[in-house]
């Protein structure tokens, strides 16, 4: 999937490639620490896979803010600073922080239901400045809850944690009750 981002990614930079002797800069926050997400590295490997030297033909400028969700505008803003030609945004919190910060830069985002967090008008017509990849998670909350039916059939009770700072979260979960009340009383 991450790849797949990548690719969005390169439609965004054609624009930057074709100035002269620019490099384009992509900017990247990640809510916690350096090392600490798998699409940090599939962004790099897609990028890689698509010709792209990172440091040499792409500057992939990356802030990390450790764990501190307060943190993530003031890094978009040092992004936006540096004039990066896109954002490229994990996740509803970066996404909104980043869709708040600007009108104008480019935001490739790669996020469960963008549409239900209200960050583009639909899927097929995204609108304004963003635009990305939807994993659409909401629809798996079912199917999770169905295959631990089927793999721990005596199962009694299963419990979700989620931060309400992410809507998509909130939403994931409410989407599972009705399907979780129907395991139970089978």
């Amino acid at each position: 999937m991450l790849p797949c981002w990548a690719a969005r990614l390169r439609g965004r930079l054609r624009h930057a490639r074709k100035q002269p002797r620019r490099v384009p800069r992509v900017g990247y926050v990640w809510i916690g620490a350096p090392g600490t997400d798998e699409s940090t590295a599939g962004l790099r490997r897609g990028l890689e896979d698509r010709g792209y030297v990172l440091g040499r033909t792409l500057v992939l400028e990356e802030r990390y803010a450790n764990g501190n969700a307060k943190r993530v505008p003031d890094l978009i803003a040092e992004l936006l600073a540096l004039n990066v030609d896109v954002l490229a945004t994990p996740g509803t919190l970066i996404s909104r922080a980043a869709q708040r910060s600007t009108a104008t830069v480019p935001i490739v985002l790669v996020q469960g239901d963008p549409v239900g967090a209200g960050l583009v008008a639909s899927l097929a017509h995204p609108g304004g400045n963003v635009t990305g990849l939807s994993l659409l998670s909401l629809d798996y909350a079912a199917k999770w809850l169905e295959l631990l039916k089927e793999t721990t059939p005596n199962f009694r009770r299963v419990a979700a944690l989620w931060t309400t700072d992410n809507p998509g979260f909130s939403r994931c979960a409410e989407r599972a009750r009705a399907p979780a009340q129907t395991l139970r009383s089978n």
